[in-house]
């Protein structure tokens, strides 16, 4: 019995080895990565070591697993520019997407688990199965697991106080939060926001992706690292530079700050006017609700709203130059550390 093949015996991979670990605190949550092949590991490395408050012992329990798998077989000759768009998944407790060539991503959060399978072929496209795949499942998952309320928006802080960014996308989020640093702000999250039951907003400050465009804000030393930067080309066939912010460079957020202020980033010019103009108290939470069509239908949305009375809400209109917004808002956050 000992000889048959595991194709026989395991067919499913369940018994599988996954000798590689990795072991971070991701969105406030301790996760163990296993892996069955260094290149996946590899993923989860660059995405995610050597963020802020990232690293955990190694004897310290996880509070979640992902797996990840390699598909067997061989990558595709001849690729294509992008992988399939992956679809949706969900029932029976799981939630996941899948592409056409095998790979697939799943979240159980009864069991607090994820799994991650990447074809071969997949490997070859690391920012689409970072992207679209692992960062799925481990956003999923924490927020899952941790009630948090996952928000299309950015996020900078000034001395744990934050300001959620939120905008759709090409609202100039990106470039506001870049020039936010050198305003003296810290750096959380691009677009990815998770609010905790208490208030506080967690991110993983990894990437931050530019369009070309942009460069000509920035001044000598930042423009030079940016052109140095990997290009991704999105879904959209937009392509941008990806900074990546780990490092002495860029400033970042070294704990999870509270939330202090909404700001929506608009296009719309200030036309000579303020840049930031407060909301009618009435307005918020309407406005919210429309960006925010997932997080809204999640159950952990009620908790989110409990945390807005007393909170402003304010409009961000473009500026001649992004700077002047990055003041803008290291003024409003200033201006709330001295009413605490």
């Amino acid at each position: 019995m000992n000889d048959l093949p595991s194709s026989l015996t395991d067919p499913y991979g369940e018994r599988r080895e996954l000798p590689l670990r990795r072991q971070l605190y991701l969105l406030g949550l301790p996760v163990e990565f296993r892996a069955d092949d260094a290149r996946l590991l590899a993923l989860v490395d660059a995405a995610y070591l050597g963020l802020p408050g990232g690293a955990r012992p190694a004897d310290a329990a996880p509070d979640a697993v992902i797996e990840l798998r390699l598909l067997p077989g061989e990558a595709a000759t001849a690729p294509a520019d992008a992988p399939p768009v992956p679809q949706m998944l969900g029932g029976a407790g799981l939630i996941g997407a899948s592409v056409a060539d095998g790979s697939l991503a799943l979240v159980c959060p009864a069991t607090r688990s994820g799994l991650v399978c990447l074809s071969p072929t997949m490997l070859g496209f690391p920012y689409h199965a970072r992207y679209e795949l692992l960062e799925f499942v481990v956003f999923t998952l924490a927020s899952r697991l941790g009630r948090l309320v996952p928000l299309h928006a950015g996020s900078v802080s000034l001395a744990g106080r934050a300001a959620l960014l939120v905008g759709e996308s090409g609202a100039g989020k990106s470039t506001l939060s870049l020039l936010a640093m050198r305003a003296g702000l810290e750096f959380l999250t691009e677009d990815g926001a998770f609010v905790a039951p208490d208030g506080r907003v967690l991110g993983v400050p990894n990437f931050l992706h530019l369009r070309f465009d942009a460069l000509r804000f920035l001044e000598d030393d930042w423009r030079q690292r940016a052109a140095a930067s990997p290009v991704i080309r999105r879904r959209s066939g937009v392509e941008k530079y990806e900074l990546d912010l780990r490092g002495d460079w860029a400033r970042l957020a070294a704990t999870p700050p509270q939330l202090a202020q909404l700001v929506f980033v608009t296009p719309r010019p200030a036309d000579g006017g303020p840049l930031l103009r407060p909301l009618p108290a009435d307005e918020l939470l309407p406005r919210l609700r429309r960006s925010q069509p997932y997080a809204a239908h999640q159950p952990s949305w009620a908790g989110f709203e409990a945390l807005l009375p007393g909170l402003q809400g304010w409009e961000l209109r473009r500026s001649a130059h992004p700077q002047e917004a990055a003041f803008a808002l290291h003024e409003l956050l200033a201006g709330a550390l001295l009413r605490r």
